[in-house]
């Protein structure tokens, strides 16, 4: 077992704060990595205020993460101290099932371990997440970086919202000739821009805020729509390859599914605290359009998007705080005042 210093949510209503606790010891098939940067995802915020109903206190949030090899069981044999390398969304599967870290454990029947709030899934000891100085993972779980060291903090948001957004669009074969929409222009949404404008696809953005439309070009649009405009909404009817919808609160769907060609798809991956209204049937049903959900991706899948992302300069558009301004940080989450993702320097954690 292992000191490690955090910061931890202790019930939903107060802020987050400094915490105490332990790491296993590293183990045969395990990888010790000092954690330099952490990536704030909302799910962080849903979690730590329990709005999924779901929390085991207390919680270290944190699954973007990318640090320094520290330490390596005596069977690793993929890393060794002094390695870059990254923890995503999962630390291990429920039943340790050998496919682990091959496939696409987030949909395994079994359940998976997540990185923090770890048994709402996979039972056994509440897991703790990145806003700490260290972390313990089996090897099958640890991501190569191959990034330059200069963009590791511009990396750390790939672990969550790069996989989430590339899994879906090579789920749904998104490439060259393809219109696609992407929805929402926040953490999510502007790697989804990124990522498939890499893929050769003709990317519009959706947005409610017309000041994002140079940004969003910028990003690698192109082409912006405001949502609330019904004649730019109008000009699009039925026309879209593919959707990829990112917005985590609750919206009408109908306002975009009407813009998808026939037999074409829109993916939900924001996950909001209430539910969204129920989409009508006819219009589904007349075009055979799908409306379809996405989680994060396999360990197999993060590591093609991590080597994608590398190949292609790409990286997250990042605000770098430190760990004693995580509480102002989630308030400004909420008012969406980031561009585009907050990334904890762990080493602040160091005076706190």
């Amino acid at each position: 077992m292992s000191t490690t210093i955090g910061y931890a949510a202790f019930d939903p209503s107060t802020p987050l704060a400094p915490h105490t606790f332990s790491r296993r010891a590293v183990g045969p098939n395990d990888v010790q990595i000092e954690i330099l940067f952490c990536g704030v995802c909302h799910s962080d915020l849903h979690t730590a205020r329990n709005e999924w109903h779901n929390t085991l206190y207390p919680s270290v949030p944190g699954h973007e993460i990318v640090g320094r090899v520290s330490a390596v069981g005596e069977s690793v044999n993929r890393f060794k101290v002094g390695d870059i390398a990254g923890v995503g969304c999962l630390v291990d599967s429920c039943q340790s099932c050998p496919s682990c870290g091959e496939g696409l454990e987030q949909y395994c029947e079994n359940g998976f371990v997540g990185t923090y709030n770890g048994p709402a899934f996979g039972g056994g000891e509440n897991t703790f997440g990145g806003y700490s100085d260290n972390i313990v993972v089996n090897e099958k779980f640890v991501l190569r970086i191959s990034h330059t060291e200069d963009k590791l903090a511009a990396v750390a948001p790939l672990l969550c919202a790069g996989i989430t957004t590339y899994s879906p669009l090579r789920q749904w074969k998104v490439g060259p000739g393809q219109k696609v929409g992407v929805v929402g222009l926040g953490g999510l949404g502007h790697m989804a821009v990124k990522i498939a404008n890499a893929m050769g696809a003709h990317v519009v953005l959706f947005t409610t805020s017309p000041d994002k439309k140079e940004d969003a070009l910028r990003l690698g649009a192109s082409e912006v729509v405001v949502s609330k405009n019904q004649d730019e909404m109008s000009a699009h009817l039925n026309s879209f390859d593919f959707i990829l919808n990112t917005v985590a609160a609750p919206h009408n769907l109908d306002a975009f599914l009407s813009l998808l060609k026939r037999d074409a798809t829109m993916t939900l991956v924001g996950a909001p605290a209430s539910p969204h209204p129920s989409p009508s049937v006819f219009g589904l049903i007349f075009k055979r359009r799908r409306l379809a959900g996405s989680l994060i991706g396999g360990i197999a899948e993060t590591q093609e998007m991590l080597d994608f992302c590398a190949e292609h300069n790409i990286v997250s558009d990042i605000e770098m705080i430190d760990i004693q301004t995580i509480n102002e940080a989630y308030e400004r989450m909420l008012k969406s005042d980031v561009k585009y993702r907050f990334v904890i320097d762990m080493a602040s954690l160091k005076s706190a």
